[in-house]
């Protein structure tokens, strides 16, 4: 059965987007059968694993409106092993619509048990803020990677993203729990990058992952050219971090 993970940070540009479609890579190029699901109305992950938005037949908007079988969204990307189920600009329709429909929170939990049997690892690639959309993916996940980028205004919000992970877990997942904290444009150079590093691991404890994601020029530049940076520049430094994760990662499963 898949274990089902939301990336998840109610503020954005931490990098939320880059960790799901360079891990859900990273993890599939190690042999893991991943899904990706694009639950964010930008539809960047979509893109970013080369997947023509405009050009779909069915997203993920389908499932959750129109109750469409997911199994008929489900798109092989060009790495082996790795699948995703697309969003389109429809998607910024899906939260007025499902405020009327009954268990609204947990329309994509149902869903998933068609294809839990499928996959090592679902992996959903959350909007920046707490709507119903980012409610559906942490109702059904049993964990969420909280990628933190390392800026003095990132600490800003982490109570409230803790507080917000234990609302869902007290009202509507009851299973729900912190797989790990991504550390995200690292910069060795300044004091500020360090600093971070250090409160977030005096926070998050043994929950922040060892492998840091470096600022890189071509892991900015990949999703550009629709690829994952595996794809784009394997022998990058950007390239090098989500192998690494990847494998820190998989290794962490072991031990839970």
């Amino acid at each position: 059965m898949a274990k089902i993970i939301s990336v998840f940070n109610q503020k954005g540009g931490v990098g939320k987007t880059t960790t799901n479609v360079n891990l859900c890579a990273a993890l599939a190029l190690e042999g893991k059968k991943v899904l990706s699901i694009d639950i964010d109305p930008q539809a960047n992950s979509t893109s970013g694993f080369g997947v023509d938005k405009n050009n779909v037949e069915f997203t993920i908007y389908d499932v959750l409106i129109n109750g469409y079988d997911i199994n008929k969204t489900i798109v092989k990307t060009e790495i082996e092993n790795l699948y995703v189920v697309p969003a389109n600009i429809q998607l910024w329709g899906a939260e007025i619509e499902l405020a009327t429909s009954v268990e609204r929170e947990r329309t994509l939990r149902e869903h998933l048990k068609k294809i839990k049997d499928k996959f090592d690892f679902i992996i959903i690639d959350c909007p920046p803020s707490l709507g119903l959309l980012s409610l559906n993916a942490l109702t059904s996940s049993q964990t969420v990677i909280i990628p933190i980028q390392c800026e003095y205004y990132s600490l800003e919000g982490v109570g409230q993203l803790i507080e917000t992970i234990r609302l869902v877990k007290r009202t509507l997942n009851s299973e729900l729990d912190v797989e790990g904290v991504l550390l995200n444009m690292y910069d060795g150079r300044t004091n500020l990058s360090i600093q971070v590093v250090e409160e977030v691991k005096k926070y998050f404890k043994n929950k922040v992952y060892r492998t840091v994601i470096p600022r890189n020029i071509r892991l900015a530049e990949a999703p550009s050219f629709g690829q994952p940076i595996i794809i784009y520049d394997d022998k990058s430094k950007g390239s090098e971090a989500y192998k690494k994760l990847a494998k820190e990662f998989i290794d962490n499963q072991d031990t839970k």
